[in-house]
């Protein structure tokens, strides 16, 4: 039997790949998580095959959620489900440790391929992706140009995606445990890095390097 967790913030389409996925007996939803954090405590609860998870989750998104898993080394295997096919969104994910990436239009025909090929250990890209990409990262070739995220630390990445979807340093500090004081160091550390001066500046980084997924 594959464990399966599913970590997607739109309730209707997590009904509808659990659905997918029960139709196969040999395949079982145990768990379900509406944002990055919850599905880390999943995870790291259940300890299921394989995550099944949205890209562009609120507060914690899947790239910086799959490092974090990637560093925990558990037996978890992640499959990342995404609405975006372009070349940096498929290496950021594979690069973080993500064993598979299924795009959402084409769900429905390779979802239980995905997860039975990343449970068996292989590496699973969707076949609607450019045939060179999958080439490429087939071969473990990586053609990823650095960005001024590459030197944040991860409580940064976590701290900017926070930031550029509205939250105060309060809040912030509120869920993550952390002071207000502390959450404005952050702040200003993001701004040295990214030689950024004002919090539009940090909403813009996010939206650009895919840290947050809001509308410009």
């Amino acid at each position: 039997m594959i464990t399966v967790v599913i970590a997607e913030d739109h309730h209707l389409v997590r009904q509808g790949v659990r659905a997918l996925l029960e139709k196969d007996t040999g395949i079982q939803v145990v768990g379900e998580a509406a944002d990055g954090h919850d599905a880390l405590d999943l995870v790291q609860k259940l300890l299921p095959d394989i995550l099944l998870m949205d890209i562009a989750m609120p507060q914690l998104n899947g790239a910086e959620a799959v490092r974090r898993l990637t560093s925990m080394k558990l037996r978890t295997r992640v499959v990342i489900l995404s609405m975006y096919s372009d070349e940096t969104m498929v290496r950021q994910a594979i690069q973080s440790g993500a064993r598979g990436y299924l795009l959402k239009q084409s769900v429905a025909g390779e979802l239980l391929q995905a997860v039975r090929a990343v449970h068996q250990g292989g590496l699973f890209l969707s076949s609607t992706l450019p045939a060179p990409l999958r080439a490429s990262l087939c071969s473990g070739s990586s053609n990823q140009p650095a960005s001024g995220l590459d030197q944040l630390t991860s409580r940064e990445r976590e701290v900017l995606q926070l930031v550029a979807e509205g939250h105060t340093s309060k809040a912030i500090g509120f869920k993550l445990g952390l002071s207000e004081k502390t959450i404005e160091k952050h702040r200003a550390q993001l701004m040295k890095k990214l030689s950024i001066h004002d919090t539009a500046g940090l909403v813009r980084a996010a939206i650009k390097h895919r840290v947050t997924f809001i509308d410009p």
